[in-house]
């Protein structure tokens, strides 16, 4: 009787187990948020400095203060004399300007230059392209760039791709929108009628095709 109860037992507790594990498991989470572009003026777009980047500080006249340096995670550098300088989101010239001013208490009358090697940029400048490309990936926005410079860039459509179901997904005003863009015709076809300008931020989706 005893092992017939100690059974039971077990098998409420199993139960009771797995029906926590399920109702835990049936939470959804919130959807991300996508973040607008930093870029407010895209005729004049200046390239913005994100983590991963590679910056080569050069002060004029003091070499021990100079050098290059990896742009961390949480968008800081440090440096031999100052631990955390924020950069991200950042131009190189206004990086300067910042660094002037930081060292400025250390030296007198600093002239910073700043380069970029590895360019990354922040997420929110990145055009992201998922599905149905040959080599789906994020890419990095340049001035004036179109749909047709970023499907270069990942290789085209692959063949199972749906191309004029594709969407092109922007924030605009703090809302999302989402525009339909025909892939297949411009690249296909050669219909150069629909290559569209794309912007920082953008994210372009490309669905299977069903046939």
């Amino acid at each position: 009787m005893e092992n017939k109860a100690f059974v039971k037992i077990k098998a409420i507790l199993v139960l009771s187990a797995m029906y926590i594990l399920n109702g835990c498991s049936s939470t959804s989470l919130p959807p991300a948020t996508l973040h607008q572009s930093e870029t407010s003026d895209v005729a004049s777009y200046k390239y913005l400095i994100g983590s991963g980047d590679v910056l080569n500080i050069f002060v004029w006249r003091n070499p021990e203060v100079s050098g290059s340096f990896v742009v961390r995670p949480d968008g800081m550098i440090t440096t031999s004399l100052v631990e955390d300088i924020p950069v991200s989101g950042k131009t190189p010239t206004e990086l300067a300007r910042s660094i002037e001013e930081i060292l400025s208490t250390y030296l007198r009358d600093p002239v910073v230059t700043v380069t970029v090697n590895n360019f990354v940029g922040p997420f929110s400048e990145q055009i992201r392209v998922i599905g149905e490309a040959t080599q789906p990936q994020s890419v990095n926005y340049k001035k004036n760039m179109t749909l047709l410079d970023v499907m270069i860039q990942v290789g085209g459509l692959t063949e199972f791709a749906d191309g004029n179901d594709a969407k092109l997904v922007r924030i605009e005003s703090g809302q999302q929108k989402q525009y339909r863009i025909q892939i297949e015709d411009l690249i296909k076809n050669g219909e150069i009628s629909a290559n569209v300008d794309v912007l920082p931020g953008d994210i372009i989706v490309i669905p299977e095709t069903w046939f």
